[in-house]
């Protein structure tokens, strides 16, 4: 996340603590951290102390989509490392904002002991964010985050960085002509700032491009269908890229299914299957890995240190980074097939004989 963007959450939460009601949410929240609540106790962990059963939710924006696999795995695992019920996962199947601004209002008045939100709308979460706060409990938003509202912190990809380091990598392959680029959810703060980083790389480092996206929609089954239609009305373009996981995955289905590998520059976000094995194949030039898991599993462990320390161990701004994973690269992913990138198996993953440097970034604006 940039400087001036990675203080934003942090400064708002702490604005609305300042402002007219402010002064109650932050009683009620030191109230419900040190306990106040009544949650039936759990032995403490570790070196931690007993603490209270508690009932974290998480609100997602396409609850059976296959990249938040591993979010769910990560979620889960950090529950269980501190002796806790497995979180809830709830929200909306195809991206309704307003299926889960019900289920955070639902949670609020349930009154679970932390909340996990994707905050995909500017404007639908800020009052149920607000409510939270003055019941005392905490907020954070993950995987995307939105201006204007308070949540405690934001745990997730820098997006429109992420976004703006991918137009500079197609600015390499593709100098001028149309690329396509799929996004799930045009607007959406989960998406929408890659799109724009995009747009905002290739008019300075190859103003020849012409950017036009595709609305693939939220719905992951039909994202091939509208990838492949999008492709056959403009079999000249130079590239086809996407900004998120199902579309990404579907481009590579496209090109491996037609025999395209090599024929045009594509690429994309996250690690599906159909992902990994469109770079392995070359079908696709790169795939860009956010760390699904670490979205589900920092969260908990941020809730759960919060309300341990009665407020006062603030949950830090987290960046779940971004790694380039091409040919070169992606060897160890689809060997590993671990529950940490969405696959299956639970096992160790050997640590390599020797770790690469990582690659070398520059970001200009």
């Amino acid at each position: 996340m940039s400087d001036d963007k990675a203080a934003t959450s942090r400064r708002a939460a702490l604005k609305f603590m300042g402002a007219g009601g402010g002064a109650v949410a932050a009683s009620a929240l030191l109230a419900a951290c040190n306990g106040v609540q009544g949650n039936q106790s759990s032995g403490g962990v570790g070196a931690f102390p007993s603490t209270p059963g508690y009932r974290f939710t998480f609100i997602n924006h396409v609850t059976t989509n296959s990249f938040f696999v591993p979010t769910k795995s990560g979620m889960t695992d950090a529950a269980k490392l501190l002796g806790l019920p497995d979180p809830q996962w709830t929200g909306s199947t195809e991206g309704n904002v307003s299926e889960m601004a019900n289920a955070f209002s639902t949670a609020v008045n349930g009154g679970v002991d932390g909340i996990a939100i994707a905050l995909t709308d500017n404007n639908a979460f800020v009052e149920p964010t607000k409510a939270a706060l003055a019941k005392g409990i905490p907020v954070i938003a993950y995987n995307a985050t939105a201006p204007g509202n308070y949540p405690l912190t934001y745990v997730g990809q820098d997006l429109y960085q992420s976004g703006f380091l991918m137009g500079q990598r197609i600015a390499k392959d593709v100098t001028s002509g149309l690329i396509l680029v799929g996004i799930s959810q045009p607007g959406g703060n989960n998406v929408q700032p890659r799109l724009d980083g995009i747009t905002d790389a290739l008019k300075q480092a190859a103003p020849g491009v012409t950017v036009q996206s595709v609305n693939t929609g939220a719905e992951q089954a039909n994202e091939l269908n509208a990838i492949t239609a999008a492709y056959d009305g403009h079999t000249d373009a130079k590239g086809l890229y996407a900004v998120d996981a199902g579309s990404t995955a579907s481009i590579a289905q496209l090109l491996s299914t037609r025999g395209l590998q090599g024929k045009i520059h594509a690429g994309g976000y996250d690690t599906l299957s159909d992902t990994l094995k469109g770079v392995q194949s070359g079908a696709l030039d790169f795939t860009i890995d956010q760390s699904a898991y670490l979205q589900g599993f920092l969260p908990v462990l941020y809730m759960y240190l919060f309300r341990l320390s009665g407020t006062l161990l603030s949950p830090p701004v987290t960046d779940t980074g971004l790694t380039f994973v091409t040919k070169e690269n992606v060897g160890p992913y689809v060997s590993a097939n671990s529950k940490f990138e969405g696959g299956p198996k639970t096992d160790l993953v050997p640590m390599p004989s020797s770790i690469p440097l990582p690659a070398a970034t520059t970001l200009t604006r």
